[in-house]
């Protein structure tokens, strides 16, 4: 992305999103340490690239929980609840610092006693005192390294020694902007740019990166602040850090770490000011008495031991903490692309696909073979096409549903109940744009699961129950939509109590008769509720009429079931996308309507039907019983009206119904374009679409005129399904 700063905020907050996840996982399996691993290194990044951009505050507080998770990796501290939820709490305030670095605020009071809070708790579980001697043992063991060689270099810079891997332009860093950012905390006093590497030959390579530098640095900050800035690029580079007035022994290890000839370093050091040529002879007689890298800090260590400097666990974690190595983690093959771009693709695709039905029926009207076969070819392409483009579109719902964990866990926590969260079917897709505007309505529905349904551990330890309360999310396909679940094994709904509202609130009456499911949807009107106290969750009759019209907004359904005792569950049925389908195209009068072509079951001819019962509203279906809805009546069409009528046969889950129409014209892709203000409410509508004449189709909303065709035929008969179906056979 142009904007580095959008990259880091998008990263972070995928990071924070694993991290929120591995923390949950870990909670219920301590000992997962694969999970530990990575949440150590959410944090780890999160603060190095923070470093880079110079969010100080950021840095500062993620090097806190950063050492607090490293105690974890080694096995220092134990994985606990309060552990999991205090890394919770200081994940989500590391997100408010990342929001407030990206719109350039400073945190208010609150935000500064909050992390006050964090800091305390976190050092609590890193031990300060003990953490201090670790630290002071690190700087015992220099100083003692420093002492091996009485001889120290007469500079009083610090000296950096930095070489980048070959590949690190291709991973998107530039070396220039750490030495700006060096120079935000003090003075390159001398830089030196080594090109020994550099060789202009056939296998030279304009990406990759052949220079090294050497760097003479003034400052007043310590080496952890040095080395910070280059955290990001940490396994990316060598880099060695002298401070000023070194050990010539510190100078002859970094001439013998570095890649190039010794003599070579050596000019490159005097020619940088940072030795003299006395000081160089020194360091590079001193290599052949400078004992072993990894064998000199062990021999200081127990020295230190002996003499009863330090106990043997502080030595023991303070070599542990110099010799601890990162692994490489590799980046990502993955390409992220701006939402609006990718709109506009979907917008193209589109047009493209409504100009080759105009051309396809020009070729038709003209009867040219070739080119009808031309235009066959054509179609095919263009099908591809459109079903990749929307595939760029589709994510899994599991993201989705992960964030529920941590909602579960908290809410459960504030009620005092045990509940646990069961994902199922997070593997199924659906477009981005339905993916982004379902988490409220989900939201809704799991708080009041959890507040409304599921009972108390005492209440369902006394009806013979598990005292853990069960809430599942499930998603799967079902004919070109997606089915999303959300199920509980609580209490269930309680058909007299939503009676007794109902006829409170004028929305029944005393002498209508209407099922169970009728009776649970009244749930879904605007303002009923059932809860007799009010609690920061549910109770004030909002909410689960915004989740229905939320729904309805995105062209889906939303049903509930009901089982006394037992639980309920609660049922949404979404397009796959909002943008193209396979549509039917029929014909009512001089209009054309479209219903999507995977809800179409099949179609009869209704003039052959031998039935008595299509004046109340249904006919018998091979013995089944199947409502309609005649949809000349419906939206009143005055065009003429054929002789040989169709019924075409659609189906919701286990819902069918019939459309009466006048004619049959077969199938086509189908655009789909959004309503106007002045349409949107109109209910048996989801859009519209240009046909390849120029006019205007409809496209049927098929669950909502399912519904409207069950209830006409209910109205009608006088009776419920079961009584219907009795009188039928």
């Amino acid at each position: 992305m142009s904007n580095p700063q959008e990259t880091f905020q998008l990263e972070c907050n995928d990071l924070l999103t694993d991290m929120e996840e591995a923390l949950l996982i870990l909670e219920s399996n301590p000992e997962d340490v694969d999970q530990i691993n990575a949440i150590f290194r959410a944090m780890h990044t999160i603060k190095g690239t923070s470093g880079v951009f110079g969010y100080d505050d950021i840095v500062s507080f993620t090097h806190v929980a950063e050492s607090v998770l490293d105690k974890v990796r080694a096995n220092e501290i134990n994985i606990t609840g309060d552990l999991v939820a205090l890394l919770l709490e200081s994940m989500d305030h590391t997100k408010v610092l990342i929001d407030l670095a990206m719109n350039e605020q400073e945190m208010v009071a609150e935000d500064k006693v909050r992390e006050n809070e964090l800091l305390a708790q976190l050092n609590t579980f890193l031990g300060v005192v003990a953490e201090t001697q670790v630290e002071s043992s690190s700087n015992v063991i220099e100083s003692v390294s420093e002492s091996v060689a009485d001889d120290t270099v007469e500079s009083n810079y610090w000296h950096i020694s930095l070489r980048f891997d070959k590949d690190v332009l291709e991973h998107g860093m530039d070396p220039l902007s750490f030495f700006s950012y060096l120079k935000k905390m003090g003075d390159i006093v001398k830089l030196i740019t080594i090109y020994d590497e550099l060789v202009l030959d056939e296998k030279f390579n304009p990406e990759s990166n052949y220079l090294g530098f050497e760097i003479v640095y003034d400052t007043d900050v310590d080496k952890q602040k040095i080395e910070q800035s280059f955290e990001f690029v940490k396994e990316m580079c060598l880099l060695y850090i002298l401070p000023p007035r070194a050990s010539i022994t510190h100078y002859a290890e970094l001439i013998n770490s570095l890649p190039e000839e010794n003599m070579r370093l050596g000019e490159i050091l005097v020619a940088s000011g940072a030795i003299s040529e006395a000081e160089l002879g020194n360091a590079l007689n001193s290599q052949v008495e400078t004992p072993d890298e990894s064998s000199k800090p062990t021999l200081i260590g127990e020295v230190l031991v002996e003499n009863k400097a330090v106990h043997p666990e502080v030595v023991e974690a303070a070599l542990n903490k110099q010799t601890e190595t990162q692994s490489v983690v590799k980046p990502q093959t993955i390409l992220r692309v701006d939402a609006e771009k990718l709109d506009a693709l979907i917008n193209l695709v589109g047009e493209l696909v409504i100009a080759g039905a105009t051309t396809n029926m020009v070729a038709t009207r003209l009867g040219d073979e070739q080119l009808i076969e031309s235009m066959s070819g054509m179609s095919r392409l263009v099908e591809n096409i459109r079903d990749n483009a929307l595939n760029l579109r589709m994510v899994q719902v599991g993201e989705t549903f992960n964030r529920f964990k941590r909602v579960v866990r908290d809410v459960s926590r504030e009620l005092g109940k045990d509940i646990k969260l069961t994902i199922k079917g997070a593997e199924t897709e659906l477009d981005k744009t339905v993916v982004e505007k379902i988490a409220d309505p989900l939201m809704h529905l799991v708080r009041n699961a959890m507040d409304h349904g599921i009972e108390s551990a005492e209440d369902r330890e006394s009806k013979g129950k598990d005292a853990v309360g069960h809430l599942t999310l499930n998603a799967y396909h079902d004919a070109g939509y997606i089915v999303i679940e959300v199920e509980d094994d609580g209490k269930g709904l309680d058909r007299d109590r939503i009676l007794a509202k109902a006829l409170e609130k004028n929305l029944i009456t005393e002498s209508q008769i209407i099922t169970d499911h009728e009776v649970y949807r009244l749930v879904f009107e605007a303002g009923f509720s059932t809860a007799e106290t009010i609690t920061n969750l549910s109770g004030r009759g909002v909410g689960m009429d915004v989740v229905n019209k939320n729904i309805e907004a995105l062209r889906g359904t939303v049903d509930i079931d009901s089982d006394p005792g037992q639980g309920s569950k609660v049922s949404i049925r979404l397009p796959l996308t909002l943008a193209i389908i396979d549509g039917f195209l029929v014909k009512v009068g001089d209009s054309s309507y479209v219903i999507p072509l995977d809800m179409v079951h099949e179609c009869i001819d209704l003039s052959n039907m031998d039935n008595d019962n299509t004046a109340q509203g249904y006919i018998n279906l091979r013995g089944e019983v199947l409502p309609f809805l005649n949809l000349r009546d419906y939206f009143k069409e005055e065009g003429a009206e054929s002789i040989h009528k169709s019924i075409v046969v659609v189906k919701q889950g286990n819902r069918k119904a019939g459309f009466v129409v006048d004619e049959l014209l077969g199938e086509l892709q189908t655009v789909i374009k959004p309503m106007g203000k002045i349409l949107k409410s109109l209910r048996g509508i989801s859009g519209a679409t240009i046909l390849g004449s120029g006019q205007v189709a409809v496209i049927l909303d098929v669950p909502n005129l399912i519904q409207r065709a069950t209830r006409v035929s209910h109205i009608d008969t006088g009776n419920s399904p079961a009584q219907s179906s009795a009188t039928l056979h």
